[in-house]
């Protein structure tokens, strides 16, 4: 949806690197007009159909990756219909991985067949034939795309075109960080700069690339650094998930990923700090944000470090001092 600003004109709203674009801004007649042309040049030319064309609405979110683009999209019940005409015209050689957050959608692409409901996942892709139904209800219908262009997907031999319109496994594995990643990315991507979008942007690649791997059966049809990727991943949600329990440590992460805490080090290397580095700085900033709030102003600064992995106060005192040139209770002092 790279020309989502070109086709909408004056209803595109650009934030930083996010675009957005709204049926409220068009006329209510020419509204679904105008979203068919927007997918039909932004997506990919096809044919939709609506029960609700008459009152249509619909509303877009769009971030620019180095190599793909994740779009967020709510709309009015619909159908779409790409045919080999279509294809004809115009086929940018892409594959789209579909998050569901609300509603039902059937993909029929090839021989498969993918029924999906909140918070399912499939693949299609832009160069065979495609029926999508976003039916039933009058509510809207909302999923997010995940655009992978055929030379970026990390997978040989044409591997992914033998998932396509398949249920793929949300809720295990890296579909389980997947989902979370690209409903929470327009809203990161607007608080981003350059090298960080860049970075959050190959992160996706390679959570996708390896939830197809795993859905193939062949893990290591990846790329090395698209493992390393997928698994840096999982080991920082692991961490955030663990801050309170204190016998987190790099024992502890590489234990659950089963790996060496060599090893564990090893993939810490090309990163900004350690392991250790890492779960003092994330339990440091849970402190600072708590003991910063009012309404947690109740607690009590060592209540305060225990529920955040420290169990000893003097530990916790001198670490937040360090990090932030002050002590715990001036920084509770200025709340008051």
């Amino acid at each position: 949806m790279s020309g989502l600003g070109r086709t909408a004109g004056a209803a595109a709203a650009a934030a930083g690197p996010v675009v957005a674009v709204d049926t409220d801004d068009i006329g209510v007649p020419d509204r679904f007009g105008w979203w068919h042309d927007m997918v039909d040049h932004d997506v990919m030319p096809v044919d939709i159909r609506s029960p609700h064309a008459h009152r249509f609405r619909g509303r877009v979110e769009s971030v620019g990756l180095p190599y793909g683009q994740v779009a967020a999209f709510d709309f009015s019940p619909m159908t779409a219909r790409r045919s080999p005409s279509h294809i004809r015209r115009q086929d940018p050689e892409d594959h789209f991985l579909v998050l569901v957050r609300d509603g039902a959608v059937r993909l029929e692409q090839q021989r498969g067949v993918a029924c999906l409901g909140p918070g399912g996942m499939a693949l299609f892709s832009t160069s065979y034939p495609l029926t999508c139904d976003f039916l039933g209800g009058g509510g809207p219908h909302r999923l997010t795309l995940l655009r992978l262009p055929r030379t970026v997907l990390p997978l040989p031999g044409g591997r992914a075109d033998h998932m396509l319109a398949e249920p793929l496994p949300a809720s295990s594995g890296s579909g389980a960080l997947l989902g979370p990643y690209l409903t929470s990315l327009p809203a990161a991507a607007r608080t981003s700069g350059p090298a960080e979008l860049a970075r959050l942007g190959t992160i996706g690649v390679d959570l996708a690339g390896s939830l197809l791997a795993a859905r193939y059966g062949d893990p290591d049809a990846l790329p090395a650094e698209t493992r390393r990727t997928a698994l840096l991943a999982r080991i920082n949600v692991f961490i955030d998930h663990h801050l309170p329990d204190p016998a987190l440590d790099p024992t502890a992460v590489a234990a659950r990923h089963h790996i060496s805490v060599r090893t564990l080090h090893q993939l810490f290397q090309g990163e900004p700090e350690s392991v250790a580095a890492t779960i003092r700085r994330r339990r440091l900033e849970r402190c600072h944000a708590d003991l910063t709030d009012p309404r947690l102003r109740h607690r009590t600064i060592a209540e305060t470090a225990l529920r955040w992995g420290f169990e000893r106060p003097a530990d916790f005192s001198r670490a937040f001092r360090r990090a932030y040139g002050v002590s715990p209770s001036e920084v509770r002092a200025g709340l008051r």
